[in-house]
């Protein structure tokens, strides 16, 4: 759904190198980079790609698909629950309440330690990354 909101389509190859000239050019895929390993191997790469990402998230409108399944939800009885894979948080942009969304691969809008120092995640609204497009 993201895609029709201007986010990048991270399926295929094109897609993530289109949005990712610099990690076309080390040969680098999305499984590459959404690899915990990448923090411990190269932290600045790992965070410029996570903050690169967030950044997109936070910048972008949810289309107007959305605002229909919103409306379809508020017409139910009991209202709706969303599952998606999607780890953007487009759904909650565009009103879905918090607490009916499931997000099986998580939010890029939550962070948590590598080291296993907690397994509590917490918000990234603070969280403003410097990202330099260039590297």
């Amino acid at each position: 759904m993201g895609v029709d909101s201007g986010l990048p389509d991270f399926r295929g190859r094109d897609g993530f190198w289109r949005a990712y000239p610099a990690l076309r050019r080390r040969g680098l895929s999305f499984e590459d980079m959404a690899n915990p390993a990448r923090f411990a191997e190269h932290p600045e790469l790992a965070w410029g790609f996570y903050g690169h990402r967030l950044k997109l998230y936070r910048d972008a409108v949810p289309h107007e698909g959305f605002a229909i399944l919103l409306r379809w939800a508020d017409r139910m009885s009991h209202g709706a629950f969303v599952f998606t894979s999607n780890v953007d948080g487009q759904f909650q942009m565009a009103g879905f309440p918090e607490s009916r969304v499931h997000e099986c691969h998580g939010s890029i809008h939550a962070l948590q330690c590598m080291d296993v120092c907690t397994s509590d995640t917490w918000s990234a609204k603070e969280f403003q990354p410097l990202v330099n497009e260039n590297i």
